[in-house]
């Protein structure tokens, strides 16, 4: 068995955790086996002085049995 690795961002209006979430909920539709994730940058768009959009860079773990898996 292998591990492979795919970087996606998630974005969320409510926080950096949903925006994570969502990066790894969009994993999961393509990749049966995840196992990890890691929160490599974490920013936020700005409107009228708060913060309106977050995102999170996330690098996303899978275990590779031979399979293609795709997203």
């Amino acid at each position: 068995m292998h591990v492979k690795v795919v970087e996606l961002v998630g974005e969320s209006a409510y926080n950096w955790k949903d925006a994570v979430q969502a990066a790894v909920n969009e994993a999961s539709r393509g990749i049966p086996n995840i196992t990890g994730v890691e929160v490599y940058n974490l920013t936020a768009n700005v409107h009228n002085g708060k913060l309106n959009e977050y995102k999170a860079n996330v690098k996303i773990a899978y275990a590779d049995d031979g399979g293609n898996a795709s997203l």
